[in-house]
C-alpha cells in the first residue's frame, strides 16, 4: 500500500517520519498526478483555511474529492479533520471542506496556541498520548460515525468507513501506533 501525505502546508514532515518509522515509505503529495500514485492519504494538521486555499490553487481539491468518493482511505489530523468534516461551524466563507465524514467541528475550540495541552486518550490500541494544539472540537457525530477515542466524554478520534479523523496530533509523539492502526485497518479496503 502506497500512502501519500498531503504536503502543501502544516505538519506533513512529522507524518512522513511516523510512516517511515513503521516501514511505510511516504509519498509527499503536492499535485493531482502525485495523488494518482497512492492508495491512501494522510492529511496533516496546519491551518485549515490556508490549506483549503492551497488545495484549490494546486488543483488537488477536486482530485481528492474524486478519490474520496471512490473510497480512498484517508486519515486527517487537526486541520486535516476540519477539511474532512461535513460541517465546519466557524470556517471562513470561502473555505471548502470535503464532507467525507459526518461530523460538525469548531476550529480552535480547545483554545488558542497558548492553551495547547497534552492528555491521555483511550483508543482501540490502548491509551494514547494526544497533543492538542489549537485543536478543533467535534460538536456533532453522525449516526454512521464510530467514536474510537475520547478525551473525557468528548470524541476526539472518529471513523466512518475509510475515513479516520483526529482532533489531536499523533505525529508529534514518538508513538506511531495510530499510523499503524490506519495502515492495518485500511489495507484491506477498496483501492483505486
Amino acid at each position: 500500500m502506497r500512502i501519500g501525505v498531503l504536503a502543501l502546508q502544516g505538519a506533513f514532515a512529522a507524518h512522513c517520519e511516523c510512516l517511515s518509522s513503521i516501514g511505510v515509505e511516504p509519498v509527499e503529495i503536492r499535485t493531482p498526478a502525485q495523488l494518482e500514485t497512492v492508495d491512501a492519504l494522510l492529511m496533516p494538521g496546519g491551518e485549515s483555511s490556508t490549506m483549503s486555499q492551497l488545495l484549490e490553487s494546486s488543483g488537488l481539491f477536486d482530485a481528492i474529492t474524486e478519490r474520496l468518493a471512490s473510497g480512498m482511505p484517508t486519515f486527517g489530523t487537526c486541520a486535516g479533520m476540519i477539511l474532512l468534516a461535513s460541517e465546519v461551524l466557524d470556517g471562513r466563507s470561502d473555505q471548502r471542506n470535503f464532507s467525507a465524514i459526518d461530523i460538525s467541528v469548531r476550529r480552535n475550540a480547545f483554545g488558542r496556541q497558548v492553551d495547547s495541552f497534552e492528555s491521555s486518550i483511550s483508543t482501540p490500541i490502548g491509551e494514547f498520548h494526544g497533543v492538542f494544539i489549537r485543536a478543533p472540537r467535534i460538536e456533532r457525530v453522525g449516526t454512521a460515525v464510530e467514536v474510537i477515542g475520547s478525551l473525557g466524554d468528548e470524541p476526539v478520534l472518529v471513523r466512518q468507513g475509510n475515513v479516520l479523523a483526529a482532533s489531536f496530533h499523533p505525529e508529534l509523539t514518538s508513538d506511531a501506533r495510530l499510523h499503524e492502526y490506519f495502515v492495518s485497518t485500511m489495507s484491506n479496503t477498496r483501492k483505486v
